[in-house]
């Protein structure tokens, strides 16, 4: 009987003084932003039009789940190139798996108070952006082989011919 109770106290303190998604995850979720080519310009705007960053890829940062209590928040990434049309990326976040973890372990004050004011009840749906900006190749539709003299080639192009053997 005595087994029955300590089991039935931890349970309730667990219950009681526990977040499960805070405790086992994050509020804050890493952001990698590539592209091709680099030094592409990024802006990263919130779900109020706040610019939380700004700068060049490739990048690494961290961005919040949570906006306010109860509301997860969402991104807009705007990514500028020279030649190429703003491109707009929006970025969202979605529930966390280990928020329903309070079912067994937070009870009401972790599914309630704790993980919805951290914010750590979100996640951001992906951890990763990639984006081309590569000009497609002239005169795809006149696919043709020409033969220059080697005499006559840009130096610029002279680094990207192969030998054959």
């Amino acid at each position: 009987m005595k087994i029955l109770i300590k089991y039935f106290l931890v349970a309730v303190l667990c219950s009681v003084l526990s977040g499960c998604a805070s405790i086992v995850s994050n509020s804050s979720w890493p952001l990698f932003v590539v592209t091709n080519p680099e030094g592409v310009k990024i802006e990263i705007s919130n779900r109020n039009g706040l610019v939380v960053y700004s700068g060049v890829t490739p990048t690494l940062l961290t961005l919040k789940s949570g906006s306010t209590f109860f509301v997860k928040e969402s991104y807009r990434v705007k990514m500028s190139f020279d030649g190429f049309e703003d491109r707009i990326i929006p970025l969202e976040c979605t529930l966390n798996g280990w928020y329903l973890g309070n079912i067994l372990i937070g009870g009401l004050v972790g599914i309630l108070i704790v993980d919805p004011a951290t914010g750590a009840m979100y996640k951001l749906e992906r951890g990763y952006i990639f984006e081309s900006f590569e000009k497609p190749m002239a005169n795809l539709q006149d696919p043709s082989l020409k033969i220059l003299d080697i005499n006559k080639i840009p130096e610029e192009m002279k680094k990207n011919l192969v030998a054959l053997k």
